[in-house]
């Protein structure tokens, strides 16, 4: 990746933690190249990580090996549009908008465009993201490595079979920070409600989302064989677990996820017009 050149259009949050992560991995910032259209963000980008800054995308993209587009799903279609003339040495084009499908990038950007969907998660912001990815037809073994290796530099990177599976990583993983963003404040509020302060529930309650995320990860068994190790009979972890079984929490789970699933659906038929 280091022979690469990388361009983004778009500085946003998503962009940074790309560009942070490949930097700190020894990735040359002066094979950088960043599109802001806002001065303050160009200056900060080369300011903190010392790469190229223009507020012309044509520029950034020009002999670019991958071109990620980091800009919003409802101004994506103009900015891809405006970029097909750009794209004629055929680099890698790799988008992290939500609910753009291939097929509508391709008409944008032009028949051939080897293209990557890219479906990261708010944790990338502290590189420790988890990341779907999906290629077109015309993307080669190369250009899959180039882009693995960027995402890799943020966290996990899983290529997926089916562009319809980004629908379900978006559900799982795409939006997943803010179930356990959910819990976690839920925990804090009953923490207080049952006599601990303010500061020691939220305490309490991270280092255990923390401890137990890394027990999970770590461990040769499943999440449910580790919750049945700590759920010893007639325990108070049995009666809370049983709680949550009897209010339906793993229907109420599935539920949840299937909606962002469909929304995300929802999306893809929105912006795609």
């Amino acid at each position: 990746m280091k022979n690469a050149t990388i361009a983004f259009i778009g500085g946003g949050n998503m962009a940074t933690s790309l560009i942070g992560g490949i930097v700190e991995k020894g990735f040359p910032a002066a094979s950088v190249r960043v599109s802001e259209p806002v001065a303050e963000a160009r200056e900060q980008l080369t300011a903190r990580f010392g790469v190229a800054v223009t507020d012309d995308n044509h520029s950034a993209c020009m002999n670019a090996d991958v071109v990620v587009l980091a800009v919003k799903p409802q101004i994506m279609k103009p900015v891809a549009c405006d970029l097909s003339d750009a794209l004629g040495h055929k680099p890698v084009v790799v988008s992290i908008a939500a609910g753009i499908p291939v097929a509508a990038l391709e008409t944008w950007l032009g028949k051939g465009t080897p293209l990557v969907r890219a479906m990261p998660n708010t944790p990338a912001l502290v590189h420790t993201g988890a990341t779907g990815l999906f290629a077109s037809p015309a993307v080669n073994g190369a250009q899959k490595s180039l882009v693995e290796s960027l995402f890799s530099a943020i966290g996990s990177a899983l290529w997926l079979d089916s562009e319809a599976d980004i629908d379900a990583v978006t559900a799982v993983s795409g939006s997943g920070p803010a179930y356990f963003f959910l819990l976690m404040e839920t925990m804090e509020k009953a923490g207080v409600d049952l006599g601990l302060t303010p500061e020691a529930a939220r305490t309490l309650t991270l280092q255990t989302a923390l401890g137990a995320a890394r027990m999970a990860m770590d461990s040769d068994v499943d999440a449910a064989e580790l919750r049945r190790r700590v759920s010893s009979p007639a325990g108070t972890t049995e009666k809370a677990i049983n709680t949550f079984i009897d209010g339906d929490l793993p229907g109420l789970v599935a539920r949840a996820m299937t909606a962002a699933r469909d929304r995300a659906r929802e999306m893809a038929a929105e912006f795609s017009i």
